[in-house]
């Protein structure tokens, strides 16, 4: 090497392009020509200038001509990360100009081009002639093979400055098949991550709907905000537009989504249903508008909102609107905070039952669902004990809005039967309230494990009824079937009360650790008992219960010092529960777990059998003083199976009052999961049949890049299949591909609601269809 003649090369190019660059020289010889002037470099060559790389077996530069000319096994690699590959390149000495023949281009985000030859102009404008397209990888046991897909072109247009690239007269290969000529089109370069322009279009079938083409323009408006316009053609419902504004700040996001349509055909839908219309009424003209946001006060505090406004309360699920298109949409405004042992969360909201029925008003039950205005959660762990135990505080309030009295029968919608239930007043109502929490744990020599437990509960509560509410509440407290469900049944049509509850509790627990050959096992007999004074005001009816209107009695609830699912009831008198529970494991790698019990209200009243506007505790195995027995039992293997059984069952007759089994199996290629279900019938919660009902669902892996799957509920008890799917998909790193079928029955009218649909993704290419790989779940 002569580092002279090396450091004259870097000096001529320095002074072209960057001043302050310096051009480093490595090859095994280096020869200076001065009656040619060219320096020649032979032999391992690897010259790198200002973040650009090129490696050949020869390099010779031209002084006159300010070129490189390259030979045997190129390599350039630009300082972007794209690497070129030939036998033969001639280009300028600062990398911006040139020509290659025979060349493989390799972008940094693993995009592959090819062409007979290709020319460099400004640095920016690079054109290919005779070019291929790919984002797939070549094969590396068969390197000449086809790839999946590619775009093959008479001439590729790859525009560094625009960051685009074009190709004219091109065909689009699929396994090596051209399927598609395309005079001429343009994508975005691989690394434009956002760019104006037509997206892949989307296509989707539904029945009632029919076959569904979507065409969406986005327009990428700055680096922080875009706009993305999508019009979609149903064959049977015309066009529906939709249109989203999405905006980013340095602490957050926020967007903003309207869509709408003139229905073309209403009658496709099922009659007395809200995408018809009510009573010959068409339901034509429907939409809606969304928006959602979070944003970062500071490290601790966020604050956010998700808010759906709507002509009717089922567009957006009817037309899928994503983001909208949930069974039950809250809508809230919500602020949140978290430090160490602190949580705070404060938020309004509202809740959309998107559904096809209604009764006589098509929007009653939309009027039914409540306002919350607000609802609060504050919980607190001190850091320094108390009295060598924990101490904790729980806070809730909430105040409730409603439009119209949520008035539920044991059939839906059916005023002539005769066991009704009051899911919500019209009106308001408030609720304040704090709790108290201490317990510690005491080990004694023996083993055995005691907990004290000290808490205590006080609510400030106000209701502001309806007249219309008083009345039905009334009606209902001198109903004669919830007079024989539950004797001396008063109404109670107080504004405001106040209620407290104090709880000393005990739980006793003596873990048994014994071992065998190859396994451990762990038997724990446990007794709570928990001393309450009665629950104010129980037994009368026109106290507000919003928040623990439903709860399962089962094993995994066993144990809790309060069963109600919330705040505006509360467990009182003096309740024992007593159980066991066992756990095992085995050196094979299998695990095993039960447990068994029964809860006892052993003196007091029992709040689970006294009724309130919602028949809260009836028939949930806990109205009697000696409960319903709850047992599980489940085991788990090392090889991916797994199944539990568990269920509630009479104390006397030790009859299945609710059972559950499920089983699961997953490995490398098969994925199966199963549950069947028993809930017996609950008159008062409307259920006057019992309920059976099986699923299943499954996914196997065909091979490294095919699945298939699928899944389907049956009713046992009415005989019929209310959901069922199946779909199959391929996927690998440049292509997916993805089918779905499925149905869904309406146990009310018995309607089918059938929906198809696929999609197809080329990597940088972009999306075409518009299944989901979670429809078949739903």
């Amino acid at each position: 090497m002569l580092p002279a003649q090396a450091q004259d090369l870097a000096e001529l190019a320095a002074t072209k392009v960057n001043p302050n660059a310096q051009m480093l020289l490595e090859a095994d010889t280096l020869v200076y020509d001065n009656d040619r002037q060219t320096v020649t470099a032979v032999g391992g060559v690897q010259i790198d200038y200002d973040g650009n790389r090129l490696v050949a077996q020869r390099v010779t530069y031209d002084r006159k001509t300010k070129r490189l000319v390259a030979s045997g096994n190129v390599q350039l690699v630009n300082s972007d990360g794209t690497k070129v590959y030939s036998d033969h390149a001639d280009i300028t000495d600062d990398f911006g100009n040139g020509f290659v023949n025979a060349l493989r281009v390799e972008t940094v985000d693993k995009t592959y081009m090819a062409a007979e030859s290709a020319e460099r102009m400004g640095g920016v404008l690079t054109t290919f002639h005779n070019g291929v397209y790919t984002a797939c990888a070549p094969c590396e046991d068969k390197p000449d093979t086809a790839p999946i897909w590619r775009i093959k072109a008479r001439k590729v247009i790859w525009n560094g400055e625009r960051k685009t690239i074009r190709f004219e007269e091109s065909n689009f290969e699929f396994f090596g098949f051209p399927i598609a000529y395309l005079p001429a089109f343009e994508i975005a370069d691989p690394t434009v991550k956002r760019k104006s322009g037509f997206l892949m279009p989307g296509i989707s079938y539904n029945n009632k709907l029919g076959v569904g083409v979507s065409i969406p323009y986005y327009l990428a408006l700055a680096p922080t905000y875009d706009l993305t316009a999508k019009s979609t053609y149903f064959s049977r419902q015309g066009f529906l537009g939709e249109a989203e504004w999405r905006q980013r700040f340095d602490n957050g996001e926020y967007s903003l989504k309207v869509a709408g349509m003139r229905q073309a055909d209403p009658g496709a839908f099922a009659r007395d249903t809200v995408d018809r219309g009510f009573a010959g009424d068409a339901n034509k003209t429907r939409g809606m508008m969304g928006t959602k946001g979070q944003f970062a006060i500071n490290s601790r505090w966020n604050f956010g909102w998700d808010i759906l406004v709507q002509s009717d309360k089922n567009f957006a699920h009817t037309y899928s609107i994503d983001g909208y298109d949930q069974k039950v949409h809250r809508s809230e405004v919500y602020l949140t905070g978290l430090n160490d042992r602190n949580y705070f969360d404060l938020r309004a909201m509202h809740f959309e039952v998107q559904e096809d029925a209604f009764n006589s008003d098509p929007k009653a039950r939309a009027k039914e669902q409540p306002w919350v205005l607000p609802s609060l959660d504050y919980a607190y762990i001190p850091d320094t004990p108390l009295a060598g135990g924990q101490l904790s505080f729980n806070l809730n309030s909430r105040v409730i809005h409603r439009n119209d009295l949520d008035r539920a029968f044991n059939e839906p919608y059916d005023d002539t039967t005769p066991v009704q239930r009051v899911p919500g007043i019209e009106g308001e109502s408030g609720r304040l309230t704090g709790e108290a929490e201490w317990k510690r744990t005491f080990i004694t020599d023996g083993g055995l494990v005691i907990t004290p437990l000290l808490a205590f509960q006080a609510d400030a509560n106000y209701v502001n009824a309806s007249a219309g509410s008083l009345a039905a509440i009334n009606d209902m407290a001198g109903n004669p079937n919830i007079q024989s469900l539950h004797p001396g049944v008063t109404a109670d049509d107080r504004s405001s009360f106040a209620r407290f509850m104090a709880t000393a509790g005990l739980e006793l627990r003596y873990p048994i650790l014994f071992s065998m050959a190859g396994s451990s096992h762990i038997l724990e007999p446990v007794v709570q008992t928990f001393v309450r004074p009665n629950e104010r005001y129980v037994g009368g009816l026109g106290i507000p219960n919003e928040d623990a209107q439903s709860f399962v009695f089962d094993a995994t609830t066993l144990f809790d010092r309060d069963k109600f699912s919330g705040y505006d009831r509360i467990e009182g008198g003096t309740r024992v529960n007593v159980g066991l529970r066992y756990s095992g494991s085995y050196e094979n790698g299998w695990t095993t777990n039960a447990i068994f019990g029964q809860s006892y209200q052993v003196a007091g009243e029992n709040s689970f059998a006294s009724p309130d506007l919602v028949n809260a505790g009836a028939f949930s195995g806990l109205e009697t003083n000696t409960s319903d027995f709850v047992a599980l039992a489940g085991f788990a293997s090392p090889n991916g199976f797994s199944a539990s059984v568990s269920g509630r069952f009479d104390e006397k007759s030790f009859e299945a009052r609710r059972a559950e089994v499920k089983a699961a199996y997953a490995s490398t290629p098969v994925t199966l999961t199963s549950s069947y279900t028993f809930i017996q019938k609950q008159e008062p919660y409307g259920f006057d049949k019992d309920r059976h009902e099986v699923s299943l669902g499954a996914s196997t892996r065909l091979s490294e890049h095919w699945r298939l799957f699928g899944s389907g509920t049956y009713d046992i008890e009415n005989s019929f299949m209310a959901r069922k799917g199946i779909g199959f998909s391929y996927a690998d790193e440049c292509f997916t591909y993805l089918m779905t079928f499925s149905e869904t029955r309406s146990s009310r009218t018995a309607e089918r609601s059938q929906n198809i649909g696929f999609n197809i993704s080329f990597r940088t290419l972009g999306d075409f269809g518009g299944a989901k790989d979670n429809v078949i779940d739903q």
